[in-house]
């Protein structure tokens, strides 16, 4: 194995109701986790979404209502790939701004956290975009030689992303040979939730959308404190409303 690995990485990828961070659901997840001895152990299950499938989902990955109609709502298995992940990288395809954002919004429907600081993020998009910009598929032909027949079933794009990044790592060997070096190499975003409502500015939590956009959260939530009440009640992600509670909270303890 070409890549080192100080500890496992865990290869996410999912099949989904739709591209909503709000308010879609999973169907269908697979992670392939990668040891530091190179075994893998894959761990894949179909979702029952609890709202029907979108027609056009369903065109896209083939998975029908009938199909999840018996399985497991998510809350019944997210301890099981909480504890699955422990201790792991996580890494996957355009993973950081759409499987792990909506992973982690459904550990919080179910009532689990999971803290991403002591986990390293290696979203294999961004190698692509950088040195090939292109579709997984074409970066599976590209890298691998491969054609990806069985493209939007999780477990096979799971495993085609993990094949991508160690072929990456082979053919550009400056951007290193480990999690921490790649993700230098390729620069970490300073955002502060997964859907980007918020980002870092010299190290100070802006908003990065609406009429307060480039403004200080925390300086608005001073100002507007019922701007706070509209977010919370509004269609913003979970991860999102946890992240303004913390800063709300924070800039409450600083007032008293």
């Amino acid at each position: 194995m070409n890549i080192q690995l100080v500890r496992p990485i865990a290869v996410l990828d999912l099949e989904t109701t739709g591209t909503n961070l709000a308010v879609d659901r999973i169907v269908e997840i697979a992670i392939v986790k990668i040891n530091t001895d190179g075994s893998k152990t894959v761990k894949r299950k179909l979702i029952n979404p609890e709202m029907k499938i979108p027609e056009a989902a369903a065109k896209i990955h083939g998975i029908s209502d009938e199909m999840v109609k018996d399985a497991p709502p998510f809350r019944n298995v997210a301890n099981e790939f909480k504890q699955f992940i422990e201790h792991c990288d996580l890494a996957g395809y355009n993973s950081n701004r759409f499987d792990w954002p909506l992973l982690m919004e459904e550990f919080l429907r179910a009532g689990l956290t999971l803290d991403l600081t002591t986990h390293r993020m290696l979203d294999v998009q961004k190698i692509f975009h950088v040195m090939e910009p292109r579709t997984l598929s074409a970066a599976y032909k590209f890298y691998c030689n491969k054609s990806l027949d069985n493209a939007h079933s999780a477990e096979a794009d799971a495993e085609a992303t993990w094949e991508v990044l160690a072929a990456q790592v082979e053919r550009y060997p400056n951007i290193g040979k480990d999690v921490d070096a790649i993700i230098k190499f390729l620069g970490e975003e300073p955002i502060v939730d997964f859907a980007r409502r918020f980002i870092f500015e010299n190290g100070v939590e802006v908003f990065n959308f609406g009429k307060h956009k480039g403004r200080s959260v925390a300086d608005v939530l001073k100002q507007e404190p019922q701007y706070y009440d509209w977010m919370m009640k509004g269609d913003f992600p979970m991860h999102t409303k946890q992240k303004l509670t913390e800063i709300f909270n924070r800039t409450l303890l600083k007032k008293v």
